[in-house]
């Protein structure tokens, strides 16, 4: 699996660590729909340490889809709606 944390880089996860970054995703996903700001901020920084510790990070010149993304350190749960708002917007814009 590779995660990519925007404005940091790519980093290549194993597969018995995948299930531990997938389960966090979907916390991190929950509080998002919710507004659960408390629970996104520190579901953020676990998902952010796990991928950390255990991912090797991918070569900035190396180029490989990705198949997870998750928002830079420190990124607020406004930040983070509004992001994605703007994407929705602009995939509806290109229909």
């Amino acid at each position: 699996m590779i995660v990519r944390v925007l404005e940091e880089g790519q980093y290549e996860i194993d597969d018995a660590n995948a299930e531990v970054v997938e389960r966090l995703d979907t916390v991190l996903g929950d509080a998002l729909r919710s507004g659960d700001e408390d629970t996104f901020s520190a579901t953020l920084a676990a998902v952010l340490a796990e991928v950390r510790s255990t991912g090797r990070r991918v070569e900035d010149t190396t180029i490989v889809p990705s198949d997870l993304a998750l928002p830079h350190p420190g990124a607020t749960l406004a930040e983070v709606q509004a992001l994605l708002a703007d994407d929705a917007e602009s995939a509806i814009d290109r229909r």
